[in-house]
């Protein structure tokens, strides 16, 4: 109890100090704040940038797998030319992996491609067109607005039935209900089934719902040629909940692949398989640079506010020498006169980290375009240990000097 009543003189005694001069306190914690704001600023920015664009990329599904001719990613050394020549996914694939398959959920085949929609005297342009087969749902999280996704006898009978987004609904029918109303792709007339759920505003508009338009694959090969010189279709394979199941998954493919393909054992895969792990982890690598750069240029302004702290602290036990004489004349023990300055530097580069963060929270509420900046809990606690951490290390010297003064000597110092 004794040293619980002492710690809490050295805390009142070093609050006191912070109070009695509070322009030198004011202008000690600028450099902390500025080093804290830096930082903390960065790790928000760089945050709030990966999680948008990682949601950018959210319609590429979890624990699915797309066969392509292109890897997603690749460096310098990207041998395009090579993948150039591979031959295109056909429907006869899928059909195959979808009947051999047996560490997969579900198996689809679609295609893709850019188009302006029409309804009357209204269009919509930039429309991402997508035929799809029965199983697309299956593999794609797809939720809707309003209405249904079509019936595998409408998908197997390439009936002219669409689901749109919601810009496209709101376009191309103002004020009504688009269910069951006509519209045109390329000339063909095509009836409304449903409405995908509005995704909203995002930094990157990515295959975004909200200008979908889908239509069963039989009636897209009706508007596009599909294959070789044409449009490359995909297929996307969904595996299990699990990292060992999507190996497997994965281990499977290549061989169902190859074995259909006819591809000889000396013979490298002429396909890609792709993962949406792969973009997630090519841009944390990059915010990981973006991150280091934040902790270089905050820590130099946090060194010089940690210098700053430190030279204060000196001064302070110059000012306070007779005052450090007087309570260890009267019994006060070393800890007690080493507390009051170390609490002091620490309150001090708190308070600094503490204004740092205030103003980086201040800074969320400005918009910034469709980026919508968070200050995280992490990032909270990150600032202020970060500011514990540097007003232990500046105070400590000044600190442990004061405590070692002899009671004689520092009550005769003028």
């Amino acid at each position: 109890m004794v040293f619980i009543k002492l710690i809490w003189e050295s805390i009142r005694f070093a609050l006191q100090a912070l109070k009695s001069n509070l322009t030198r306190t004011i202008l000690s914690l600028l450099g902390v704040t500025v080093g804290i704001f830096a930082i903390i600023a960065v790790f928000t920015l760089v945050d709030s940038l990966e999680k948008n664009i990682k949601s950018s990329f959210s319609f590429l599904g979890s624990n699915v797998v797309t066969v392509n001719r292109f890897q997603f990613v690749g460096g310098p050394d990207y041998p395009w030319w090579k993948y150039f020549r591979r031959p295109y996914n056909n429907y006869s694939e899928y059909i195959f992996l979808k009947d051999k398959l047996r560490n997969a959920e579900a198996v689809s085949f679609s295609a893709s491609a850019n188009t302006i929609v029409q309804a009357g005297s209204n269009s919509y342009k930039g429309t991402n067109l997508t035929g799809v087969s029965y199983t697309y749902q299956d593999v794609y999280d797809l939720p809707l607005q309003s209405g249904r996704f079509f019936t595998e006898s409408e998908i197997n009978s390439s009936r002219n039935i669409t689901i749109i987004g919601t810009k496209i609904a709101n376009t191309l029918f103002p004020n009504m209900d688009p269910l069951g109303k006509e519209m045109k792709i390329k000339g063909g007339k095509f009836i409304v089934i449903g409405v995908f759920e509005e995704e909203g505003e995002g930094l990157f508009e990515i295959a975004s719902k909200d200008e979908a338009c889908m239509i069963p694959f039989g009636s897209f090969t009706k508007l596009y040629y599909v294959g070789k010189n044409g449009i490359e279709p995909a297929i996307a394979v969904k595996g299990m909940d699990n990292d060992i199941g999507l190996v497997a998954l994965e281990n499977e493919l290549i061989g169902a692949l190859r074995a259909k393909r006819g591809l000889k054992p000396t013979e490298e895969d002429n396909f890609a398989l792709n993962k949406s792990e792969f973009i997630m982890n090519t841009i944390g690598s990059i915010f990981d640079v973006i991150s280091a750069a934040g902790w270089v240029i905050g820590g130099f302004s946090i060194l010089v506010g940690g210098f700053g702290i430190a030279n204060i602290m000196f001064v302070s036990v110059k000012e306070r020498t007779n005052i450090i004489g007087i309570q260890k004349s009267l019994g006060a023990k070393n800890y007690f006169i080493l507390f009051q300055f170390l609490f002091e530097a620490v309150f001090l580069s708190l308070i600094g980290g503490l204004t740092g963060i205030v103003i980086v929270y201040a800074l969320t509420f400005i918009q910034l375009g469709s980026l919508e900046l968070v200050l995280s809990f992490k990032n909270i606690i990150l600032g202020l240990g970060i500011s514990s951490v540097i007003g232990i290390v500046s105070g400590i010297v000044p600190a442990t000097l004061a405590a070692r003064l002899d009671p004689v000597e520092a009550i005769r110092a003028s």
